[in-house]
C-alpha cells in the first residue's frame, strides 16, 4: 500500500491519469488501480519502469539508489539546441503565485529537481498545481486558506528557494515559520539581508531549533525607500514579493536587476501590479492590498543553461549552433570570450514569449583561445554572471595561458573547481575564493563523486566530455536540481551519455 501510494503521488505530480500510466506501460487501468490501492504485487522490475514512466526518484529511492552517469568522452558535439526557460526565474514565479487568489498558468516550466521540491511544498500547504498540455505547463489554485502547519519541511530544506516564502506568506498570516533554507553547498550565507527588508513590513523573523519563526505587524509600513543591504537576486525578490501585497508605494534601492528579477517583476505586471524602473538599481512598486486574477505568463529562457552549452562547444571543440540566447544577460560572458578568441556569430534579435527579454540564435565554431588579460570576477548585473564564473574554470583550462579566478560571493566554490584536476587540468587554489587555471588541457577520464553544488557539477561532466575514454560521475541529484534532461539533450547532439543506478 506505502508503494502504490508513492506511486499515485508520483503520477498526479506528473498530471498524468490511471490510463495514461497504463498506456505506458503497456498494461490495463484497472492493474493500475490495483497497484495503487496496494491490492497487486509489485516487482523491482515493474516499480523501475514505472519509475522510468514517470521520470520520478520517488519510486525508485531506496531500491535502485542515486543516479549516476557514465560518460564516453573525446566526441565533438553538432547540431543546434533551445535553450529551456530559467530556473531561478521558475521558483520565483513559483513562489509568486502565492499572492494570487486566482489561477496562474506558468508556460514550459523547466521540469527540474529544484521546481519539484517548491511543488511538494506548494502541494503539502494546499496549493492545487498540476501539469497541463502534455506536461509543458503548470497550473496554480491556491485554497482559501494555506494549510502551513502542515508544510513538507523536508522538501523545503533541500532547497534555497523556500526562502523567498517569506515575502508572500507575511500577507496571508501574522504568525508562520518555515525551515532554514538549504540547496547546494556553497558555504555560509547570511539572510540577514532578507530580514533587514522585509522588516520594513512589520516582518520579524527569530531564527531557532532549524526554523524562522516570522511574526507579522500588521500596523507597519515602509516609511522611506528600502535600501537593500545586498544587491541579491532572491534578497530583491523577497522585497518585491512583500511590496507587490502592500497597498502603497514601496521605494527599493540598491536592487538586483539580473534576468529572474526582470521576470518577476513582468509577472506582477501581469498581476496588476506597476513597477517602475524594471532593469535598472532602483524599483518603484505600487503595490496591491488583495489579487485576484487569472494570469499566463510564460517564463524566459536561462542564461546560465545558454552558458552551460557554450562551454560544452568550447571544451569539445565543436561547432553547436545554440538557439533561444538571452543575450542581454551574456553580453559580458561573450565580450570577454570574444578578447579570448571565440570564434562565433550571434543571429538577429528576437523576442520571447514573455514579449520583453531579447533572444538571439548564436553558433559557437571551434576556435584557439588565450587566457584574458584580466581576472574573471563576477559582479551584479550587467556584469558577469555570478552562476556563469565555474564555467570559465573550464574555458580557461581549454585556452592558453593563465587564468585567475577570482569567486567572491560564495565560500565554497572556487575550492569544487580544483576537482577539474583529477580530469587531467591545472587548477591551483590560492585561496577559497580564488583559482588560477592553467591551460591547455589534455583532458583525462576519471571516476569521482559530483561536487555538492550544481555549477561545479557540470562544469565536471563538461570536462568528462571532452576527455578521452569512459569516466564516471556519481550520484548527480545536484544536476538535475537545475537541468532539465541535460544528459539525454547532450546525447542528441553527439554526446555518450548514459545514466545508470547502482542497484
Amino acid at each position: 500500500m506505502r508503494i502504490g501510494r508513492l506511486i499515485r503521488d508520483a503520477r498526479q505530480h506528473r498530471g498524468w491519469t490511471q490510463l495514461q500510466l497504463a498506456d505506458a506501460l503497456a498494461t490495463s487501468q484497472s492493474a493500475v488501480n490495483r497497484i495503487e490501492r496496494g491490492n497487486q504485487n509489485i516487482s523491482l522490475e515493474m516499480i523501475a519502469r514505472i519509475g522510468e514512466a514517470l521520470d520520478s526518484e520517488i519510486v525508485s529511492l531506496g531500491y535502485a539508489g542515486p543516479m549516476h552517469l557514465r560518460v564516453v568522452g573525446g566526441r565533438r558535439l553538432s547540431g543546434s539546441i533551445d535553450v529551456k526557460t530559467s530556473k531561478n526565474a521558475c521558483v520565483a514565479l513559483l513562489c509568486a503565485s502565492l499572492l494570487n487568489s486566482g489561477r496562474t498558468i506558468l508556460r514550459k516550466v523547466a521540469r527540474i529537481e529544484e521546481v519539484y521540491r517548491i511543488l511538494e511544498v506548494l502541494a503539502s500547504i494546499g496549493v492545487r498545481a498540476r501539469w497541463i498540455n502534455e506536461g509543458s505547463d503548470l497550473e496554480i489554485v491556491p485554497p482559501a486558506r494555506l494549510e502551513l502547519e502542515a508544510m513538507d519541511t523536508e522538501a523545503a530544506r533541500r532547497t534555497r528557494s523556500v526562502i523567498m516564502f517569506l515575502g508572500p506568506l507575511m500577507h496571508r498570516t501574522e504568525q508562520f515559520q518555515i525551515p532554514y533554507a538549504g540547496g547546494c553547498d556553497l558555504g555560509t550565507r547570511t539572510v540577514q539581508p532578507h530580514m533587514s527588508a522585509l522588516r520594513h513590513f512589520g516582518l520579524d523573523i527569530t531564527a531557532t531549533g532549524g526554523f524562522y519563526h516570522a511574526r507579522v505587524d500588521r500596523g507597519a509600513a515602509p516609511a522611506r525607500p528600502i535600501v537593500l543591504t545586498e544587491r541579491g537576486d532572491t534578497v530583491t525578490e523577497n522585497a518585491l514579493l512583500a511590496a507587490a501585497r502592500h497597498d502603497g508605494v514601496t521605494v527599493i534601492r540598491n536592487a538586483s536587476s539580473n534576468y529572474m528579477v526582470q521576470d518577476l517583476c513582468f509577472f506582477l505586471e501581469q498581476l496588476g501590479v506597476r513597477v517602475e524602473g524594471i532593469g535598472t538599481t532602483t524599483l518603484t512598486v505600487h503595490g496591491l492590498a488583495t489579487i485576484e486574477r487569472d494570469v499566463d505568463y510564460s517564463p524566459s529562457e536561462d542564461p546560465v543553461e545558454a552558458m552551460s552549452l557554450l562551454a560544452a562547444a568550447v571544451v569539445t571543440s565543436s561547432e553547436l549552433t545554440i538557439c533561444r540566447v538571452p543575450v542581454e544577460f551574456l553580453e559580458i560572458e561573450l565580450a570577454v570570450l570574444e578578447e579570448m578568441g571565440l570564434d562565433h556569430d550571434r543571429g538577429r534579435e528576437y523576442p520571447a514569449a514573455n514579449g520583453r527579454t531579447r533572444l538571439v540564435d548564436l553558433t559557437v565554431r571551434p576556435s584557439k583561445l588565450i587566457s584574458p588579460i584580466d581576472k574573471i570576477h563576477p559582479m551584479p548585473f550587467p556584469g558577469l554572471n555570478i552562476d556563469n564564473v565555474p564555467f570559465f574554470a573550464a574555458i580557461a583550462a581549454s585556452a592558453q595561458g593563465s587564468t585567475l579566478i577570482h569567486d567572491w560571493v560564495y565560500d565554497n566554490r572556487a575550492i569544487y573547481l580544483t576537482e577539474l584536476t583529477r580530469l587531467g587540468a591545472s587548477v591551483k587554489l590560492l585561496d577559497p575564493h580564488r583559482v588560477l587555471v592553467e591551460g591547455p588541457t589534455r583532458w583525462r577520464s576519471a571516476e569521482m563523486m559530483c561536487p555538492p553544488a550544481l555549477r561545479p557539477a557540470v562544469v565536471v561532466l563538461l570536462a568528462m566530455m571532452a576527455a578521452e575514454g569512459t569516466s564516471v560521475l556519481r550520484n548527480v541529484y545536484v544536476i538535475n536540481r537545475g537541468y532539465e534532461d541535460l544528459a539525454e539533450r547532450l546525447n542528441a547532439l553527439g554526446a555518450r551519455i548514459e545514466t545508470f543506478r547502482d542497484i
